[in-house]
């Protein structure tokens, strides 16, 4: 009863982490919107067009030491201009997706489902893979996350090995 009582007097919550939370009779909706436009007002490309992929199949990006450096106190991870470009890109296929976010409906069926993938030696500088794994617990994502393998894999088989076991280890 105590703790009943405890959560009626906080109210509807509508905001936690960042996360605009909408709940409805038939579930639960999670999107940034407010963070994104936010973001896009920072760095001055709240009236940019949106693009429908947040980067280039054709884009190579690399340590690019002949092109112009940038602000780095801005811009702390992306140093040169070809990475600037590629994370304007990024916020305007964002800009053009702040109105998605998550669905949690009510009542759905309790069922662990775990995706994983790999590339191989995606990486252009240090040539390592980078893998990622999704969780589902019926149609509801739980958890994600994208790593660089530490480890050189000589296969595109041995990266998705490598990753497949982080995937189960994940789903127990």
């Amino acid at each position: 009863m105590h703790d009943e009582f405890e959560m009626s007097m906080m109210g509807e919550l509508n905001f936690f982490l960042g996360l605009q939370i909408k709940q409805m009779e038939d579930g639960i909706f999670f999107n940034q919107s407010k963070y994104i436009k936010e973001m896009l007002k920072k760095f001055g490309l709240e009236d940019s067009k949106p693009t429908k992929t947040p980067m280039s199949t054709e884009i190579k990006l690399t340590k690019d030491d002949e092109a112009d450096s940038v602000d780095s106190s801005k811009y702390r991870e992306n140093p040169k201009t070809t990475h600037l470009e590629a994370v304007k890109r990024i916020f305007r296929y964002i800009r053009g997706t702040s109105h998605l976010g998550l669905w949690y409906p009510k009542g759905t069926i309790i069922e662990t489902i775990v995706y994983a993938d790999s590339d191989h030696a995606g990486d252009y500088v240090d040539r390592k893979s980078t893998s990622g794994i999704y969780t589902f617990m019926g149609c509801c994502l739980t958890s994600w996350f994208a790593k660089k393998q530490t480890a050189f894999a000589i296969s595109m088989i041995e990266a998705e090995y490598v990753f497949a076991r982080k995937a189960c280890q994940q789903a127990l």
